[in-house]
């Protein structure tokens, strides 16, 4: 189960991914700014912050499988839609407008959900596997988006990421993406019904907590620097004389990284109840800023960042979604992460653009990585001062837990 809703999240972050290595053939077959075409992704945000609440009520509803199946489903019909692509701003703007509306129903909070209901003392590890998916995607679709483009065109890699991946992550989800109401409903007559019990706070009470209001804050402007960095990491590395395959190579390195910074951090909070873990490695991309100044960056150093900001975008989203369900519980998970989500896509759809945005007047990233010092030191500071956990019942009554 922990291992379909791992490629499910591959596939929903695979448009994010692979973006950096589109953006030439596009630019030089139609003349777009790369801020026009990371307005793509911002499409996606901005229809992500009203949606998002309203899938994770769903979730809560229904539970996530019900919302996974078709979700996956159009999202691979309208990922290889790009390859349609024909110039047209308005046409580029549309397809990105069908595949927001569509892919809300794969992104974190429905492989997320499942995966806490249905795992407790090792929640932290399953939560870094899942999640795993995006350092998955960060590591498979620049080297396969780079391969298919050289060999095949960029029409044909839209086509064969789409089809190809969406349709193997459909089997997948199929066979055995469950969560804990999917085990209630499947209960044989032999067994006792208990009913799924969840514990945590009300939505209301969400609102007024610190603890929940500091780590959307964070995740706010994590979400920001951490996006806008893996969509423009390939452009960052060329800008400074790398070549596009050594870019591409760089960044499945830091996909490597990226999947474990996941694990480490997700093995060390199921083990070391403290929300330092977590600050101190969502502060890590301020070293990485740094050492990517003019001044001091060498092309050793340019691969430690790298390595840095994989670690980071790992760790992050795996570190503040745990740390979610430990101060806010599970009762209403989906509506709390849900609006955290809608955070989440308002900084994903700024970011690349500002990124964007700041290359198309400079002529390079450095204002950028100026900027990111600061954001990723007030991100420590404001989920390593979160204080211990709050102790919830036991999350679930399960069929398994009855045999």
């Amino acid at each position: 189960m922990a291992i379909a809703a791992l490629f499910g999240m591959s596939f929903a972050t695979a448009s994010v991914a692979s973006m950096g290595l589109f953006m030439e053939p596009l630019s030089r077959e139609f003349g777009w700014s790369r801020a026009q075409i990371s307005m793509g992704l911002s499409i996606v945000a901005f229809f992500a912050v009203p949606l998002s609440p309203v899938a994770g009520a769903l979730i809560d509803k229904w539970g996530s499988r019900r919302l996974a199946i078709p979700g996956v489903i159009l999202t691979t019909l309208v990922f290889a839609s790009f390859s349609l692509a024909n110039g047209s701003i308005r046409q580029w703007i549309g397809l990105w407008v069908c595949y927001a509306m569509v892919a809300i129903a794969i992104k974190t909070t429905v492989w997320t959900a499942a995966v806490s209901s249905v795992f407790e003392r090792s929640r932290g590890l399953a939560l870094a596997v899942v999640l795993s998916g995006a350092a998955l995607s960060s590591t498979v679709a620049p080297l396969t988006a780079q391969w298919l483009i050289d060999g095949y065109g960029w029409r044909n890699a839209y086509l064969w990421m789409g089809l190809g991946w969406g349709g193997f992550v459909l089997v997948l989800v199929v066979l055995f993406f469950f969560d804990a109401r999917d085990h209630e409903r499947q209960a044989t007559a032999t067994q006792v019904k208990t009913p799924v019990v969840l514990s945590g706070l009300t939505l209301a009470e969400a609102f007024h907590s610190s603890a929940l209001l500091r780590i959307a804050a964070a995740l706010f402007i994590t979400t920001f620097l951490g996006v806008a960095v893996s969509v423009h990491k390939v452009p960052i590395l060329t800008g400074i004389g790398i070549s596009r395959e050594q870019a591409a190579q760089i960044a499945a390195l830091a996909g490597v990284a990226g999947l474990t910074g996941k694990l480490f951090t997700g093995w060390l909070m199921d083990r070391y109840h403290t929300a330092w873990i977590g600050g101190i490695s969502v502060s890590l991309p301020a070293i990485a800023c740094i050492i990517l100044m003019d001044a001091i960056r060498t092309p050793a150093l340019v691969v430690v960042a790298m390595i840095i900001f994989g670690f980071f975008s790992g760790a992050y989203l795996q570190v503040c979604t745990l740390l979610t369900t430990r101060y806010g519980g599970l009762r209403h998970f989906g509506k709390i992460f849900g609006i955290m989500a809608a955070l989440m896509a308002l900084a994903t759809a700024t970011g690349p653009v500002v990124a964007g945005a700041v290359y198309d007047h400079f002529g390079n990233y450095t204002a950028f990585l100026l900027g990111g010092i600061p954001i990723a030191i007030v991100s420590g500071w404001l989920i390593g001062g979160l204080g211990p956990y709050p102790i919830w019942p036991s999350a679930i009554a399960s069929t398994e837990r009855q045999a």
